[in-house]
């Protein structure tokens, strides 16, 4: 099983959740109002006049076969509106209850 954790402008909350939708993702966590700044050439999101948008992220588990849909979808999602980003990280899980 793997952990798969998405960030994103909030302007695309509404397609992320229609991607998971789509691929069958039921179970995640939705954390709003993320601060952050990309790695590469990423603006800040801080929620500030000077940087007044802001980031939201889900947490999701998905068995390891469908690690690589979701993240296709995700690069997909990032291909349409690249000043605003999304990007995906992938942990294993090792045990979960």
């Amino acid at each position: 099983m793997k952990a798969v954790f998405i960030v994103f402008n909030q302007a695309n909350t509404d397609r992320v959740e229609y991607m998971l939708d789509q691929l069958g993702v039921r179970g995640f966590t939705f954390f709003e109002q993320v601060q952050g700044r990309g790695s590469i050439s990423g603006e800040p999101r801080r929620g500030t006049h000077t940087w007044p948008e802001m980031n939201s992220a889900i947490i999701t588990m998905v068995d390891d076969d469908r690690v690589d849909e979701l993240l296709k979808d995700v690069h997909k999602l990032d291909l349409r509106n690249k000043e605003i980003g999304v990007r995906a990280f992938v942990w294993s899980i090792e045990k979960a209850v």
